[in-house]
């Protein structure tokens, strides 16, 4: 305020039964709840960022607005012995005290309020390690996390922790319990670090890409136990994470000394925004490069909005005070950012088509089946499996993943639905193709997407969905290296179905065999899907 700035993120909490205003057309509690109801109707959770570690009324110095008037001692950590002082681990002047009974009961209610009334599917708690602290230290089985985790209506919705506070002691990512998310910053750092080169080993890489089992198996949580991220709300957007090595944050005029300094960006060349061609199409690559890895890695992939549309905030990387164009998404995308908005939607489709990219456990490096294919194997470019002194190569960066998925079996009842299915289908194939006056045209055309649906399902293996194999080669150094596709004793070809180095994330796909060299371009990654079966009319496509 002080410096003619507004606190535009909301990070500064005062009533936690009140949604923000300024978000809100009419500011009352319907348009809340009608949002909620339309977006449930569209298939949308609703997840609420919620911020109890502290509120709006500061330090010592701060005004009186609530808690502090009502009772001082019972909701705020004050410093033992100078009860004027107030216990700050959130680097926001003061910390709610959750071991008293009291501001714990606050916090539930709260909760509960948002779930019963207002029907939201979950929260993420900001700064979630100061709530467990004791009476100093993190305290997992203390009676916050205990409080939340058995109460009737908060265990049954999804549990987020930003899992650390500014205090020692307080960084506990994957110290959470059992029903508990965790954002996961080792994920962001590593990818980072490995996508520019420099830092993140390929075995570091390979054990985030895979759902990061060292942090989160031991408590007995699964994959999507991480939330995976490569930019937040908080940092760089995706543009400015390869558009700059530095911060730009003098527009929040404390003499750019905010914001984190430890961003592991490189602006491919250039500091900040430029003409130059080569360069603008290298950052072009880089963001397709970490979109990629971002949503085909195990786990559950975060999205910064408007990272799908190359939004910038000028290398701006603390921009929680600008409530300008320095913040504000542009939902008319640049035509230039018109491919790297259809490249994000085309691997989001390929993730939730095939399970394989989202396992429920951990990939295993042993057989699934009786063919003795491995869940997952690591690949040199040689074509040949990684070996133990193979993964202590530091400066290596480049690795193929063979993924491959376990073939449910179909149960009867399934099998009838997929024969009613046919039947159905095969009556509109029918009528669309008999049909030849001036309506009957019209009925046709709009059926014609449904009977390319027919079609791509008659073509598709005649196994389930579930068996399925992908070879994912990632390429991090800058010079073109020949990946050599692994040999299989099965007549398998493969179907290239992402390259980042074309513009459109495509490239061509030509159907390429065991043994076959691809040219892996530098900084790229290439995902290919095997064909190895016939279906009903014909080659099973990817």
């Amino acid at each position: 305020v002080e410096r003619g700035l507004r606190n535009y993120w909301g990070y500064n909490t005062l009533a936690f039964f009140a949604p923000e205003p300024r978000y809100a057309a009419t500011g009352q509690v319907t348009e809340f709840k009608t949002m909620v109801k339309t977006l449930h109707a569209a298939g949308i959770e609703v997840i609420l960022d919620v911020v109890y570690n502290h509120t709006a009324e500061g330090n010592h110095l701060g005004p009186t607005l609530s808690l502090r008037g009502i009772d001082n001692a019972t909701y705020y950590r004050l410093v033992p012995g100078d009860a004027r002082y107030y216990m700050d681990f959130t680097g926001c002047g003061n910390t709610l005290d959750t071991v008293n009974p009291r501001a714990l009961a606050l916090v539930r209610d709260s909760l509960r309020y948002w779930v019963e009334e207002m029907h939201v599917d979950g929260f993420r708690f900001d700064l979630a390690a100061a709530l467990t602290r004791g009476m100093y230290d993190v305290e997992m089985h203390g009676a916050f996390v205990e409080t939340i985790t058995r109460d009737p209506v908060l265990s049954q919705v999804k549990l987020i922790a930003e899992p650390w506070d500014l205090n020692p002691g307080g960084y506990q990512l994957g110290g959470f319990p059992k029903g508990w998310a965790e954002w996961n910053d080792r994920y962001r750092d590593t990818i980072r670090g490995f996508g520019k080169a420099h830092g993140a080993t390929i075995a570091e890489f390979a054990t985030r890409f895979t759902g990061s089992s060292d942090l989160y198996e031991h408590s007995g949580r699964k994959p999507h136990a991480g939330i995976n991220f490569v930019c937040a709300h908080d940092g760089f957007t995706l543009h400015d994470l390869v558009s700059y090595n530095d911060k730009r944050n003098e527009a929040n005029r404390e003499g750019n000394g905010d914001g984190s300094n430890h961003n592991l960006s490189w602006n491919c060349g250039a500091e900040g925004e430029t003409d130059d061609a080569a360069i603008n199409v290298l950052r072009r690559r880089q963001k397709r490069n970490f979109l990629a890895v971002l949503l085909l890695s195990q786990g559950v992939p975060m999205l910064l909005a408007g990272d799908e549309m190359g939004r910038t905030q000028g290398g701006n990387n603390n921009a929680y005070c600008q409530d300008n164009e320095i913040s504000w998404l542009d939902w008319s995308p640049r035509p230039e950012n018109r491919e790297l908005f259809d490249f994000v939607r085309c691997v989001i489709r390929l993730r939730r088509r095939h399970p394989v990219f989202r396992h429920p456990e951990y990939l295993q490096g042993r057989p699934l089946a009786a063919d003795g294919m491995k869940g997952i194997t690591w690949l040199t470019p040689d074509g040949h499996e990684m070996s133990a002194e193979a993964w202590q190569h530091s400066h290596a960066r480049c690795l193929g993943i063979h993924l491959a998925g376990a073939r449910p079996r179909e149960t009867p009842r399934g099998a009838w639905r997929r024969l009613a299915k046919l039947w159905r289908w095969l009556r509109v194939l029918v009528r669309g193709s008999v049909k030849s006056d001036a309506d009957s045209h019209e009925t046709a055309a709009a059926e014609a997407p449904l009977r390319h649906r027919v079609l791509r399902w008659l073509r598709a293996p005649a196994g389930a969905s579930g068996d399925e194999r992908f070879l994912i080669l990632v390429n991090a150094h800058h010079e073109t290296i020949p990946f050599v596709i692994p040999q299989s004793h099965e007549r398998t070809r493969w179907s290239t179905v992402v390259d980042t180095y074309f513009e459109d994330g495509r490239g061509t796909n030509t159907l390429r065999h065991g043994g076959d060299a691809y040219e892996l371009h530098g900084r790229s990654i290439v995902v290919l899907h095997a064909v190895r079966r016939r279906g009903i009319l014909g080659t099973a496509w990817s």
